[in-house]
């Protein structure tokens, strides 16, 4: 059965699929059902080899978030205040802004989605790199496209990999035989006027056959 995407919804989709901070609901709460709809979306996405290591913590305990965002807020609003002062472009001192109003509600967000693999990165035998973290974020990035159609925000955060990567670790009870990626504050959003946002033509980053200034 031949079945016609709708190449304008679809396009809609991916270009107003942005990451959401400063318009997340944080008052109303986000179906359980609803984030394993999503989840059975993402999953589809491929993995290397078929290996299928992704995994999804998902926390709308509040203690355990207020827990998460206690450690978010130590490492990463300090990181903004310094990276924040350097930039002169407006739209990027607005994404700065937006992350840090992220961080300052980030225990108010319904829903807290941890993704890792079910690998470590520089074991024995482990999957080379490229194909260990493209194995877990084309699922991200589905999951958020499913959000997205659904009325939710997400946005992509990556506070893993740090000197507190070890206390997340303990506060979530992850694995050591895992890897944490990124972690997804998810909630409904307030309106749903998104934009597409400002990029460079397409024509200056691309070529065809060899790279040539």
């Amino acid at each position: 059965m031949n079945h016609r995407l709708n190449i304008a919804a679809t396009d809609y989709l991916l270009t107003t699929t942005r990451a959401v901070r400063r318009r997340l609901d944080l008052e109303r709460p986000v179906e359980r059902e609803v984030i394993v709809e999503c989840l059975g979306l993402a999953v589809q996405a491929p993995t290397a080899s078929n290996r299928q290591m992704w995994r999804w913590l998902v926390v709308d305990d509040p203690d355990v978030r207020a827990g998460i965002a206690d450690l978010y807020a130590q490492e990463n609003v300090p990181r903004i205040e310094r990276r924040r002062r350097r930039i002169e472009d407006p739209q990027t001192r607005r994404v700065f802004d937006s992350a840090m109003h992220l961080a300052r509600v980030l225990e108010r967000v319904p829903v807290l989605i941890v993704a890792w693999v079910d690998e470590l990165p520089d074991g024995p035998g482990a999957t080379p790199p490229a194909a260990f973290y493209g194995s877990i974020f084309p699922a991200i990035w589905s999951l958020q496209l499913a959000l997205r159609s659904r009325a939710l925000g997400s946005a992509l955060t990556t506070p893993f990999g740090g000197s507190l990567e070890p206390r997340y670790r303990e506060l979530l009870g992850l694995p050591d035989t895992g890897t944490p990626i990124a972690l997804l504050p998810v909630a409904h959003t307030i309106g749903d006027d998104f934009r597409p946002a400002r990029r460079p033509p397409v024509e200056e980053v691309t070529r065809w056959n060899r790279w040539t200034d």
